[in-house]
């Protein structure tokens, strides 16, 4: 019923950029958290980014300065604009969501994944 799709990965040169968006749709009431997580073969899942309907941010020490993570509350989306990109960072980029649907309460949503490649 709820459910979230990320777009705009794909195979970037180490120094350019890319810009991944994830939409949520269904019957949403609301969207407290929205963040992006990755996974590289072999390593663990790990936080990018992350962002509250206040406002507040936090970026994995990795991708501060390089990333960018913002959201569009009247779309249900939020976005990744990745800047600098380096080899290290190709890996399964994933969206997740803290939402109350249809439930009445907040749980967590994750996308299928947006595969981000970076070539030395």
């Amino acid at each position: 019923q709820v459910q979230l799709v990320e777009s705009g990965g794909g195979l970037v040169q180490a120094g350019g950029s890319l810009r991944l968006s994830c939409g949520a749709s269904g019957r949403i009431f609301s969207i407290t958290r929205m963040g992006w997580y990755r996974q590289a073969p072999g390593k663990q899942r790990e936080l990018v980014a992350s962002i509250t309907s206040s406002g507040s941010i936090n970026y994995a020490d990795s991708v501060k300065g390089r990333f960018s993570i913002s959201r569009d509350n009247a779309k249900n989306t939020v976005y990744l604009q990745m800047n600098t990109l380096k080899p290290e960072d190709t890996a399964v980029y994933i969206c997740t969501g803290t939402i109350r649907g249809a439930t009445g309460y907040y749980r967590d949503y994750w996308g299928p994944g947006t595969q981000v490649t970076v070539s030395s």
